[in-house]
């Protein structure tokens, strides 16, 4: 730092799109969306193959030095098909609850989803929202942010208030039958 400028210290903060390689990336925990092999993963992996990967994946560094895929778990499968050593990537820095937040909304953007993948997604991004920098051992206050966190939900799928709290619901009490 003392023989850097702050441009340069800025520079490094930025983030970039760098090239990891698809063996270091391990897959989001309980990622409630499949990636799965039809026509749509086929056509990806053939635009790969002639264009490479357009949209980079959105990882973040595990302490081991791997790194845990937040977006592009389908890119990073037909990469895989593609035969590609290397994912294109930006790395950042987020909590687990951004994380959660972040992979949610960024799959519920798909056309084709499950009712299930679409339960547990809520489910997860509710329980997100609650733990932001919020107590949970204050019992009102705990409803009042789950209403809160439900309406979030709500508001960013397009689902009505209801509506998820049916998929969430359902989310909790159909668990064992949907996997």
């Amino acid at each position: 730092d003392l023989f850097t400028t702050e441009e340069e210290r800025t520079n490094d903060k930025l983030e970039k799109v760098i090239d990891i390689k698809i063996s270091d990336i391990d897959d989001f925990p309980d990622h409630p969306f499949k990636v799965i092999e039809n026509e749509d993963m086929f056509n990806m992996r053939d635009s790969i193959k002639e264009n490479g990967v357009l949209v980079p994946a959105l990882v973040r560094q595990k302490p081991d030095g791997r790194y845990e895929m937040v977006s592009g778990h389908r890119r990073k499968y037909a990469s895989q098909l593609a035969n590609n050593e290397t994912l294109p990537c930006i790395v950042r820095d987020l909590t687990d609850d951004e994380a959660v937040i972040i992979m949610v909304d960024s799959n519920l953007q798909r056309e084709e989803i499950l009712p299930s993948e679409k339960a547990f997604a809520y489910k997860m991004k509710l329980e997100a929202l609650t733990h932001q920098g919020k107590r949970t051992d204050l019992t009102s206050a705990q409803v009042g942010q789950k209403s809160w966190a439900v309406n979030q939900v709500a508001e960013q799928s397009g689902d009505s208030r209801v509506q998820v709290q049916r998929y969430i619901f359902c989310s909790i009490t159909c668990r064992r039958s949907w996997r």
